[in-house]
């Protein structure tokens, strides 16, 4: 899949839209989700046109993959989310549902969060 440069996340990465903001260095961007699905939940974007995990690990710089999995880090920390715990999650493609062409990372913390994955009844 081809990168979508007028995406929202692109938009946001350029300041055509604002962001409530969380953390920002030469690596990524993290900002509060609009449609929060946890008392906390922020997004986490690398700076630069990457469409998937696939994408950005095959095609991004070292240092960009590291500073922005350090970003990631760093924003589960000042988010005082480290204990009790929180959950990180990368969505991939149609099956995962993947809403925006753009990598991110979903930090969801500040309550229980439950199972992952509901089983499916249907297949036992």
């Amino acid at each position: 899949m081809a990168y979508d440069d007028g995406n929202i996340f692109a938009k946001i990465l350029r300041g055509e839209i604002p962001c409530r903001k969380v953390y920002e260095d030469e690596h990524a961007l993290a900002f509060h989700d609009i449609n929060p699905q946890a008392p906390v939940h922020v997004l986490v974007i690398p700076k630069g046109p990457y469409v998937s995990m696939a994408d950005f690990t095959e095609n991004a710089p070292d240092d960009l993959v590291l500073g922005f999995f350090r970003a990631v880090g760093t924003v589960a920390r000042e988010l005082e989310l480290v204990e009790p715990g929180y959950r990180i999650l990368a969505n991939h493609g149609v099956h995962s549902h993947q809403e925006v062409p753009h990598l991110h990372i979903h930090i969801f913390g500040g309550k229980q969060l439950g199972p992952m994955l509901v089983k499916d009844r249907a297949k036992g």
